[in-house]
């Protein structure tokens, strides 16, 4: 369970990014933190797992401060996939066991080149696991980068913008992969989407971002086309089709 409390944080003292943020989520949860663009998603994750310092708050992962951890220990309750993902030359397979570093004293164990191969065969990744990842096409290297996290066995798991190079397809093969790990594996996934349909469809909790703060959070509950339209400024309606919720967005300039 991760347990976030009174976190603030300030690019510049005069300009306040997140204010009083609170929250929980608990293992085997998928939450989805949604919110106009500047609303803060991308700086609330990198300050869960230290990339950035909160002038304020505390961070708890199964009642341990991450802010009191070394930064090994830290990679072993998070894993952590950013939007943007710089080529190398490594291979997929190479690219992958770099998730297994926490845990790797001198050399991979056995343990850990089966950890990887499993990861590589749930994302569909074999036929690629000898390829260079500089080679790659921007949604392939996304999976690789989740396939790398996913090793670290994370006890929280960080997603931003997780689906921005996927097409149609693997949107919804990705998201429902993290889905399943997250229940079966007992981790709390942390995603940032901008796809309200792929959140109703792939999430358990929803975390809104306005003017700072914590707008709403909650279960489907708090998915009312009320709170959509005050977060996004967009009237909308929320249906049910063939048994799943959809966002219907109704544009006031068309």
């Amino acid at each position: 369970m991760m347990q976030v409390q009174a976190l603030s944080f300030a690019y510049r003292q005069d300009q306040p990014v997140l204010q009083e943020i609170n929250f929980a989520v608990e293992k085997g949860q998928c939450t989805a933190v949604l919110g106009n663009n500047g609303a803060g998603k991308s700086t609330l994750i990198k300050c869960l797992n230290r990339i950035l310092k909160p002038q304020k708050g505390i961070v708890y992962v199964h009642g341990k401060n991450i802010y009191q951890l070394k930064r090994k220990e830290i990679a072993k309750c998070f894993a952590y996939v950013a939007q943007h993902h710089a080529g190398a030359r490594f291979t997929v397979f190479d690219t992958v066991l770099l998730g297994r570093k926490p845990y790797i004293k001198f050399e991979p164990a056995p343990e850990d080149f089966r950890i990887v191969e499993t990861i590589i065969k749930q994302l569909n990744l074999e036929d690629l696991a000898l390829r260079y990842i500089d080679e790659l096409s921007g949604g392939e290297l996304q999976k690789v980068m989740l396939a790398r996290a996913l090793a670290q066995q994370p006890q929280v798991l960080l997603l931003d913008e997780p689906t921005s190079n996927l097409d149609l397809s693997n949107q919804y093969e990705v998201l429902a992969i993290v889905r399943e790990i997250a229940k079966k594996e007992h981790i709390s996934v942390l995603m940032v989407l901008h796809d309200l349909n792929l959140a109703l469809r792939y999430c358990d909790r929803f975390l809104f971002l306005k003017n700072n703060r914590i707008f709403a959070y909650g279960g489907m509950e708090v998915m009312t086309p009320q709170n959509i339209e005050e977060v996004y400024g967009v009237p909308v309606d929320v249906q049910e089709i063939n048994g799943i919720k959809v966002v219907i967005p109704f544009p006031r300039n068309n």
